[in-house]
Protein backbone atom coordinates (compact mmCIF):
# COMPACT_ATOMS: atom_id res chain seq x y z
CA UNK A 1 0.00 0.00 0.00
CA UNK A 2 1.32 3.63 -1.13
CA UNK A 3 1.82 5.87 1.96
CA UNK A 4 -0.05 8.49 0.12
CA UNK A 5 -3.62 7.01 -1.72
CA UNK A 6 -5.88 8.63 -3.80
CA UNK A 7 -8.84 6.70 -4.70
CA UNK A 8 -11.50 7.59 -7.04
CA UNK A 9 -11.24 11.37 -6.41
CA UNK A 10 -13.95 13.42 -8.55
CA UNK A 11 -14.77 17.25 -8.20
CA UNK A 12 -17.38 18.99 -9.77
CA UNK A 13 -17.60 22.64 -8.56
CA UNK A 14 -20.87 24.39 -8.55
CA UNK A 15 -22.98 25.16 -11.54
CA UNK A 16 -20.87 23.04 -13.47
CA UNK A 17 -21.78 19.85 -15.59
CA UNK A 18 -18.22 18.70 -16.43
CA UNK A 19 -16.08 17.07 -13.75
CA UNK A 20 -12.53 19.70 -12.57
CA UNK A 21 -11.11 16.36 -11.49
CA UNK A 22 -12.65 12.81 -12.84
CA UNK A 23 -11.64 9.75 -11.62
CA UNK A 24 -7.99 10.14 -9.95
CA UNK A 25 -6.00 7.46 -8.59
CA UNK A 26 -2.56 8.03 -7.30
CA UNK A 27 -0.41 6.05 -5.04
CA UNK A 28 2.77 7.65 -3.99
CA UNK A 29 5.38 6.18 -1.93
CA UNK A 30 6.67 7.64 1.26
CA UNK A 31 9.98 9.93 0.37
CA UNK A 32 8.66 10.64 -3.42
CA UNK A 33 8.51 13.48 -5.40
CA UNK A 34 5.05 13.38 -7.49
CA UNK A 35 5.12 16.43 -10.45
CA UNK A 36 0.96 17.19 -11.43
CA UNK A 37 2.12 18.19 -15.10
CA UNK A 38 -0.35 19.78 -17.38
CA UNK A 39 -1.81 22.96 -19.15
CA UNK A 40 -3.97 25.78 -17.39
CA UNK A 41 -7.04 24.10 -16.18
CA UNK A 42 -6.24 20.63 -16.26
CA UNK A 43 -7.25 19.92 -12.68
CA UNK A 44 -3.68 19.50 -11.05
CA UNK A 45 -3.95 22.28 -8.53
CA UNK A 46 -7.80 21.36 -7.76
CA UNK A 47 -6.49 18.01 -6.84
CA UNK A 48 -3.13 19.69 -5.08
CA UNK A 49 -5.81 21.80 -2.72
CA UNK A 50 -8.13 18.51 -2.36
CA UNK A 51 -5.28 17.10 -0.78
CA UNK A 52 -4.58 19.83 1.82
CA UNK A 53 -7.93 20.13 2.51
CA UNK A 54 -8.72 23.62 1.19
CA UNK A 55 -11.26 21.75 -1.14
CA UNK A 56 -13.46 18.81 -0.53
CA UNK A 57 -13.97 15.96 -3.43
CA UNK A 58 -17.40 15.16 -4.56
CA UNK A 59 -16.53 11.87 -4.66
CA UNK A 60 -13.91 9.45 -3.41
CA UNK A 61 -10.98 8.76 -0.67
CA UNK A 62 -7.85 10.43 0.55
CA UNK A 63 -5.07 8.45 2.82
CA UNK A 64 -2.11 9.92 4.12
CA UNK A 65 0.16 6.78 6.04
CA UNK A 66 -2.61 4.84 6.46
CA UNK A 67 -5.40 7.28 7.88
CA UNK A 68 -8.05 8.18 5.85
CA UNK A 69 -8.35 12.17 6.14
CA UNK A 70 -11.31 12.68 3.66
CA UNK A 71 -14.58 10.07 2.63
CA UNK A 72 -18.04 10.52 1.84
CA UNK A 73 -18.65 10.96 5.72
CA UNK A 74 -15.33 12.37 7.22
CA UNK A 75 -12.95 15.61 6.50
CA UNK A 76 -9.93 16.09 8.36
CA UNK A 77 -9.12 20.09 8.41
CA UNK A 78 -6.66 21.06 6.90
CA UNK A 79 -4.32 21.90 9.84
CA UNK A 80 -4.87 18.00 11.16
CA UNK A 81 -3.65 16.43 8.41
CA UNK A 82 -0.14 16.56 8.94
CA UNK A 83 0.63 18.66 5.28
CA UNK A 84 2.74 21.02 4.91
CA UNK A 85 2.15 24.03 1.53
CA UNK A 86 4.19 26.41 -0.30
CA UNK A 87 2.49 28.92 -1.71
CA UNK A 88 3.13 30.02 -5.17
CA UNK A 89 3.43 33.67 -3.50
CA UNK A 90 5.30 31.79 -0.91
CA UNK A 91 3.25 34.12 1.53
CA UNK A 92 6.14 35.28 3.83
CA UNK A 93 4.97 37.72 6.67
CA UNK A 94 6.42 41.13 5.81
CA UNK A 95 6.58 42.34 9.02
CA UNK A 96 8.32 39.57 10.65
CA UNK A 97 11.86 38.22 10.39
CA UNK A 98 13.17 34.81 8.50
CA UNK A 99 13.38 32.70 12.32
CA UNK A 100 9.39 34.26 13.28
CA UNK A 101 8.60 33.46 9.54
CA UNK A 102 9.64 29.62 10.13
CA UNK A 103 8.92 30.00 13.83
CA UNK A 104 4.95 30.17 12.26
CA UNK A 105 2.91 27.24 12.54
CA UNK A 106 5.02 25.74 15.38
CA UNK A 107 1.77 26.51 17.38
CA UNK A 108 2.11 23.57 20.31
CA UNK A 109 5.71 23.75 20.80
CA UNK A 110 7.23 25.51 23.36
CA UNK A 111 9.39 28.94 22.26
CA UNK A 112 12.90 26.69 22.70
CA UNK A 113 11.60 24.05 20.80
CA UNK A 114 10.13 26.90 18.27
CA UNK A 115 13.72 28.22 17.81
CA UNK A 116 15.29 24.99 17.63
CA UNK A 117 13.09 23.79 15.23
CA UNK A 118 13.51 26.90 12.72
CA UNK A 119 17.74 27.29 13.39
CA UNK A 120 17.27 23.26 12.23
CA UNK A 121 15.26 23.97 9.33
CA UNK A 122 17.06 26.91 8.19
CA UNK A 123 20.82 25.62 8.14
CA UNK A 124 19.03 22.75 6.04
CA UNK A 125 17.84 25.36 3.42
CA UNK A 126 21.55 26.79 3.51
CA UNK A 127 19.77 30.24 5.37
CA UNK A 128 20.77 30.29 9.12
CA UNK A 129 22.78 33.40 8.54
CA UNK A 130 19.49 34.59 7.54
CA UNK A 131 17.19 34.78 10.23
CA UNK A 132 17.23 37.88 11.54
CA UNK A 133 16.26 39.61 8.00
CA UNK A 134 12.73 40.14 6.86
CA UNK A 135 11.43 38.90 3.48
CA UNK A 136 12.16 41.98 1.35
CA UNK A 137 15.95 41.71 2.57
CA UNK A 138 16.01 38.33 0.73
CA UNK A 139 16.33 37.42 -3.18
CA UNK A 140 13.68 35.29 -5.22
CA UNK A 141 15.05 32.02 -4.40
CA UNK A 142 16.38 32.84 -0.81
CA UNK A 143 12.79 33.62 -0.23
CA UNK A 144 11.09 30.25 -1.58
CA UNK A 145 14.02 28.46 0.47
CA UNK A 146 12.19 29.83 3.28
CA UNK A 147 8.71 28.92 2.07
CA UNK A 148 10.21 25.80 2.09
CA UNK A 149 11.53 25.70 5.51
CA UNK A 150 8.41 26.92 6.91
CA UNK A 151 6.34 24.00 5.28
CA UNK A 152 9.12 21.77 6.66
CA UNK A 153 9.51 22.60 10.02
CA UNK A 154 6.33 21.19 11.62
CA UNK A 155 8.00 17.76 10.46
CA UNK A 156 4.87 17.03 7.97
CA UNK A 157 3.53 14.28 6.22
CA UNK A 158 3.57 15.42 2.83
CA UNK A 159 4.86 19.05 1.29
CA UNK A 160 2.65 20.42 -1.34
CA UNK A 161 4.15 22.98 -3.74
CA UNK A 162 1.89 24.81 -5.78
CA UNK A 163 4.13 26.14 -9.32
CA UNK A 164 7.33 26.88 -7.28
CA UNK A 165 9.36 28.22 -9.75
CA UNK A 166 7.16 30.51 -12.10
CA UNK A 167 8.39 33.57 -9.89
CA UNK A 168 11.87 32.76 -10.66
CA UNK A 169 14.21 34.33 -13.99
CA UNK A 170 15.71 31.47 -15.78
CA UNK A 171 19.46 30.93 -14.49
CA UNK A 172 17.86 31.48 -10.81
CA UNK A 173 15.23 28.80 -11.81
CA UNK A 174 17.44 26.11 -12.74
CA UNK A 175 19.48 26.66 -9.62
CA UNK A 176 16.55 26.84 -7.51
CA UNK A 177 15.24 23.00 -9.46
CA UNK A 178 18.90 21.63 -8.01
CA UNK A 179 18.33 23.51 -4.49
CA UNK A 180 14.28 22.03 -4.06
CA UNK A 181 14.93 18.50 -4.83
CA UNK A 182 18.04 18.87 -2.75
CA UNK A 183 16.87 20.17 0.19
CA UNK A 184 13.31 17.61 -0.28
CA UNK A 185 15.86 14.47 -0.53
CA UNK A 186 18.08 15.35 2.65
CA UNK A 187 14.91 16.06 4.38
CA UNK A 188 13.55 12.77 3.00
CA UNK A 189 10.16 14.29 2.98
CA UNK A 190 7.18 13.35 0.44
CA UNK A 191 6.45 16.00 -1.84
CA UNK A 192 3.42 16.60 -4.42
CA UNK A 193 4.71 19.84 -6.98
CA UNK A 194 2.49 21.73 -9.31
CA UNK A 195 3.48 22.90 -12.50
CA UNK A 196 2.90 23.40 -16.18
CA UNK A 197 6.70 23.92 -16.94
CA UNK A 198 7.56 20.36 -18.49
CA UNK A 199 11.42 21.53 -17.46
CA UNK A 200 10.94 21.45 -14.20
CA UNK A 201 9.00 18.38 -13.60
CA UNK A 202 11.43 16.15 -15.34
CA UNK A 203 14.49 18.26 -13.08
CA UNK A 204 12.78 17.39 -9.63
CA UNK A 205 10.65 14.38 -9.72
CA UNK A 206 10.64 10.58 -9.61
CA UNK A 207 7.94 10.14 -11.53
CA UNK A 208 5.27 12.53 -13.22
CA UNK A 209 1.63 12.65 -14.07
CA UNK A 210 0.45 14.19 -16.93
CA UNK A 211 -3.38 15.58 -16.70
CA UNK A 212 -5.77 17.24 -18.99
CA UNK A 213 -9.32 17.93 -18.77
CA UNK A 214 -9.36 16.42 -14.95
CA UNK A 215 -8.02 12.86 -16.16
CA UNK A 216 -4.32 11.72 -15.95
CA UNK A 217 -2.98 10.80 -19.29
CA UNK A 218 0.11 8.99 -18.15
CA UNK A 219 2.07 8.64 -14.95
CA UNK A 220 6.01 7.70 -15.65
CA UNK A 221 9.11 8.70 -14.75
CA UNK A 222 10.78 11.69 -16.73
CA UNK A 223 12.69 9.55 -18.93
CA UNK A 224 10.33 6.89 -20.27
CA UNK A 225 7.41 9.52 -20.43
CA UNK A 226 9.87 11.76 -22.79
CA UNK A 227 10.84 8.56 -24.51
CA UNK A 228 7.46 6.52 -24.77
CA UNK A 229 4.58 8.89 -24.52
CA UNK A 230 0.98 6.84 -24.35
CA UNK A 231 -0.56 9.40 -25.93
CA UNK A 232 -0.73 12.14 -28.75
CA UNK A 233 -1.27 14.87 -26.22
CA UNK A 234 1.63 13.67 -24.06
CA UNK A 235 3.76 13.58 -26.87
CA UNK A 236 3.67 17.16 -27.89
CA UNK A 237 3.02 18.18 -23.75
CA UNK A 238 6.46 17.07 -22.63
CA UNK A 239 8.59 18.52 -25.57
CA UNK A 240 8.76 19.08 -29.37
CA UNK A 241 7.44 16.10 -31.47
CA UNK A 242 6.55 15.03 -34.80
CA UNK A 243 3.55 13.30 -35.35
CA UNK A 244 3.25 10.86 -38.03
CA UNK A 245 0.09 8.57 -39.42
CA UNK A 246 0.59 5.61 -40.88
CA UNK A 247 -0.23 1.55 -42.09
CA UNK A 248 2.15 -1.17 -39.97
CA UNK A 249 4.39 -3.29 -42.13
CA UNK A 250 3.73 -7.36 -42.14
CA UNK A 251 6.96 -7.66 -39.98
CA UNK A 252 5.24 -5.29 -37.48
CA UNK A 253 9.07 -3.49 -37.35
CA UNK A 254 8.44 -0.86 -40.33
CA UNK A 255 5.56 1.68 -40.90
CA UNK A 256 4.49 3.13 -44.41
CA UNK A 257 3.96 7.06 -43.81
CA UNK A 258 3.86 9.85 -46.06
CA UNK A 259 7.69 10.61 -45.79
CA UNK A 260 8.69 6.66 -46.04
CA UNK A 261 9.08 3.56 -44.46
CA UNK A 262 10.69 4.28 -40.55
CA UNK A 263 11.43 1.93 -38.68
CA UNK A 264 10.41 0.93 -34.91
CA UNK A 265 12.97 0.16 -32.59
CA UNK A 266 11.72 -3.07 -31.60
CA UNK A 267 8.58 -5.06 -33.17
CA UNK A 268 5.80 -4.48 -32.23
CA UNK A 269 3.96 -6.94 -29.96
CA UNK A 270 0.44 -7.31 -32.09
CA UNK A 271 -0.71 -5.88 -35.75
CA UNK A 272 -2.33 -2.62 -36.11
CA UNK A 273 -3.30 -1.56 -39.09
CA UNK A 274 -3.29 2.20 -38.54
CA UNK A 275 -0.85 3.84 -35.99
CA UNK A 276 0.32 6.66 -35.04
CA UNK A 277 4.01 7.87 -34.74
CA UNK A 278 5.73 10.08 -32.12
CA UNK A 279 9.41 11.21 -33.63
CA UNK A 280 11.69 13.56 -31.57
CA UNK A 281 13.46 16.36 -33.30
CA UNK A 282 16.67 14.96 -31.98
CA UNK A 283 16.17 11.47 -33.26
CA UNK A 284 16.72 13.06 -36.91
CA UNK A 285 20.07 13.50 -38.01
CA UNK A 286 21.38 15.30 -40.64
CA UNK A 287 23.66 12.73 -43.02
CA UNK A 288 25.42 13.28 -46.18
CA UNK A 289 22.97 10.55 -47.87
CA UNK A 290 20.36 10.32 -45.62
CA UNK A 291 17.23 7.71 -46.48
CA UNK A 292 14.88 11.25 -46.13
CA UNK A 293 15.20 14.77 -48.19
CA UNK A 294 13.78 17.99 -48.00
CA UNK A 295 13.96 21.80 -48.08
CA UNK A 296 14.26 23.88 -45.09
CA UNK A 297 11.34 26.15 -44.93
CA UNK A 298 12.52 27.93 -41.51
CA UNK A 299 15.19 27.93 -39.14
CA UNK A 300 15.11 29.01 -35.78
CA UNK A 301 18.30 29.31 -33.58
CA UNK A 302 17.86 27.68 -29.95
CA UNK A 303 21.13 28.40 -28.30
CA UNK A 304 21.84 24.81 -28.07
CA UNK A 305 21.15 23.78 -31.08
CA UNK A 306 18.89 24.64 -34.62
CA UNK A 307 15.42 23.71 -35.26
CA UNK A 308 15.41 23.02 -38.75
CA UNK A 309 11.73 23.04 -40.43
CA UNK A 310 12.24 20.71 -43.19
CA UNK A 311 9.84 19.64 -46.23
CA UNK A 312 10.45 15.96 -47.95
CA UNK A 313 10.09 15.84 -51.97
CA UNK A 314 7.11 13.26 -51.31
CA UNK A 315 5.20 15.63 -48.68
CA UNK A 316 4.46 18.81 -50.93
CA UNK A 317 1.30 19.47 -49.55
CA UNK A 318 1.60 22.85 -47.69
CA UNK A 319 -1.33 21.66 -45.03
CA UNK A 320 1.08 19.29 -43.27
CA UNK A 321 3.83 20.08 -40.75
CA UNK A 322 6.90 19.74 -42.14
CA UNK A 323 9.40 17.54 -40.29
CA UNK A 324 11.11 19.09 -37.01
CA UNK A 325 15.20 18.29 -36.98
CA UNK A 326 17.45 19.43 -34.05
CA UNK A 327 21.01 20.83 -35.96
CA UNK A 328 24.25 21.35 -33.65
CA UNK A 329 24.80 25.26 -33.88
CA UNK A 330 28.11 24.74 -35.65
CA UNK A 331 26.41 23.39 -39.01
CA UNK A 332 25.81 26.38 -41.32
CA UNK A 333 22.46 25.76 -42.62
CA UNK A 334 20.45 28.20 -45.19
CA UNK A 335 16.66 28.47 -45.45
CA UNK A 336 15.73 26.61 -49.42
CA UNK A 337 18.53 24.39 -48.79
CA UNK A 338 18.22 20.50 -49.26
CA UNK A 339 18.97 18.33 -46.59
CA UNK A 340 19.25 14.69 -46.06
CA UNK A 341 18.62 13.11 -42.80
CA UNK A 342 18.15 9.76 -41.00
CA UNK A 343 15.92 8.55 -37.67
CA UNK A 344 16.98 7.13 -35.06
CA UNK A 345 14.58 3.96 -34.14
CA UNK A 346 15.31 4.37 -30.81
CA UNK A 347 13.58 7.65 -30.51
CA UNK A 348 10.73 7.25 -32.51
CA UNK A 349 7.21 5.92 -30.09
CA UNK A 350 3.83 4.52 -30.67
CA UNK A 351 1.43 6.77 -29.46
CA UNK A 352 -2.40 6.76 -29.52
Amino acid sequence: MSFIELKNITKYFAGTSNPAVHSLNLGIDKGEIITLLGPSGCGKTTTLRMIAGFEHPTDGAIEIDGKQIFNKTHALPPEKRGIGMVFQDYALFPHMTILKNVMFGLNKWSVREKKQRAKEVLELVGLEDFANRYPTQLSGGQQQRVALARALAPKPHVVLMDEPFSNLDAGLREKMRFDVTNILRKANTTAIIVTHDQKDAFAVSDRVVVMKDGVIQQIAAPKEMYRCPKNCFVAQFVGKTNLLTGTMDDDQRHIHTHIGKVCLPDQWKEHVETVKLSIRPEGCQLAEQGAYCGVVERVTYGGEYQELYVRLHNQPELSSEPMLIYAPVEQDVEIGRIVSFDIKPELIALVE
